[in-house]
């Protein structure tokens, strides 16, 4: 009832702001009005909507059965409130992020603070105006701030914090959650592979491959960061992205003005993207295409890059940026080898029609999530957990897991005035010796 109606009143104001949201949005991140829409209001709606169609069922307390030896028990989990809890949002889907995090916790039952990202100040005072405007501060407030503002406030005792943010500051959080005990949930990222099997359709792969890439200018979490080809169709799979780039957004030399394209977040990401490519380039790598970067307006477009040595530093970071490398291999093993050398990805996508093929890569490399014949989509399912697993991530969200993310799993047992184990109470006379020899045996 309460929460459906929090849930609702989001839902509404979104509706009726969503205009002044998608200019708060492209003010900050040059983002095309279709992507604000795809990226920023429909995770969020969606989230809202499945929340408000299984909440009933998710507050109920849950059956389970009981061993045995505790015949007559009756026992169940019910999920209550964490409590109050925090929640830290990034740039580069700055509103979604917030509020997609804030709908479990909501539906969850709880109180939350939300800390909006300063680096896109736009729609962060957007997020503290709607917010603001729909709920008392006790029920949700929005603290606006810096870095220095985030650090202290993880350091407060919250019953949960809920970062989404690179896995360098994913361990600063957690250092600090640590003297409060305050559980976490780390939404962070890393190197998302694709690889691509000698039986996949590789003009499908290179077409859904460079709309991912180019989504929000390739700064997504989520965002294919490296392609493994079969050396036999490196050349042709260059040619493809470069037909799917022109396809999508036009010739190269008009990009700049295409609305469709964005941009870099600020100058630091920029010149970090650029120091990526540089590197690479002097360390043998080519340009396939693009890497006309223009620093004052932000624009680095779609870059393709071959030759790229393993070792090499646009493959030790994520790149988060329009910037792919492509890199060949022989066998299946060795692309596999090349990405479980790797820290585990919070995304791996697999291309190929070889069903064998597919299991056997899914088999032997660890990721948080998995795509098959596709990059970025299973974001927009609720039903499937979201999330990282060591290094790009811990702990899940979206839908039941999103929820289950904010909740209390209190254990409730019911026993019977007479119940078995009373039967094993001391003092442990031969007859009770035998008891618990009988139990351990056949219960």
């Amino acid at each position: 009832g309460e929460r459906i109606e929090k849930l609702d009143r989001i839902r509404r104001a979104l509706e009726s702001r969503s205009e002044e949201l998608v200019q708060a949005v492209h003010q900050d991140l040059r983002k095309p009005e279709p992507e604000i829409q795809l990226s920023e209001i429909y995770p969020v709606t969606t989230e809202i909507k499945h929340a408000r169609s299984h909440l009933a069922d998710w507050i109920k307390p849950a059956s389970v059965p009981s061993p045995l030896v505790l015949l007559g028990a009756r026992s169940e989990i019910r999920y209550e409130p964490k409590g109050v809890v925090l929640i830290i949002a990034p740039w580069n889907f700055p509103f979604q992020l917030a509020m997609s995090p804030l709908v479990s916790a909501i539906a969850a039952g709880n109180a939350a603070i939300v800390k909006p990202s300063e680096l896109a100040p736009r729609t962060a005072a957007f997020t503290r105006s709607l917010l603001e405007e729909l709920f008392d501060e006790g029920e949700v407030a929005v603290i606006e701030g810096d870095a220095d503002v985030a650090k202290s406030l993880t350091e407060q005792p919250f019953d949960h914090i809920f970062f989404t943010g690179s896995p360098r500051v994913g361990r600063e959080v957690m250092a600090a959650a640590a003297p409060n005990l305050t559980s976490v949930t780390l939404e962070l990222g890393g190197k998302s592979p694709v690889i691509v099997d000698s039986s996949a359709d590789l003009t499908e792969a290179a077409t859904k491959i460079v709309w991912g890439k180019c989504l929000n200018a390739g700064q997504s979490c989520v965002a294919p960061d490296y392609v493994l080809v079969p050396k036999s169709d490196e050349a042709r799979f260059l040619e493809l992205a470069r037909e799917a780039l022109v396809e999508r957004y036009g010739p190269a030399e008009r990009l700049a003005d295409n609305p469709d394209y964005g941009r870099i977040i600020n100058k630091d990401h920029f010149r970090r993207v650029e120091n990526l490519v540089d590197s690479a380039v002097r360390g043998g790598a080519r340009i396939e295409g693009g890497g006309t970067f223009r620093e004052e307006d932000l624009f680095i477009p779609p870059t393709l890059l071959s030759g790229v040595r393993p070792d090499s530093k646009i493959m030790q970071e994520e790149i988060f940026g329009p910037v792919l490398p492509i890199l060949s291999y022989g066998t299946r093993e060795e692309a596999i080898a090349l990405v479980t050398a790797r820290p585990k990805p919070l995304a791996l996508y697999v291309f190929a029609r070889d069903r064998a093929a597919v299991e056997a890569i899914l088999g032997q490399v660890d990721s948080g999530d998995s795509v098959v014949n596709d990059v970025l989509v299973h974001y927009a399912n609720p039903y499937l957990p979201f999330g990282g697993v060591n290094q790009s991530g811990m702990g899940k969200a979206h839908g039941f897991s999103g929820f289950k993310a904010f909740s209390h799993q209190r254990a409730v047992m019911h026993q019977p005035k007479r119940g078995l184990p009373r039967l094993l109470y001391p003092p442990y006379t031969p007859l009770v010796r035998r008891l618990i020899r009988f139990t351990l045996r056949f219960f």
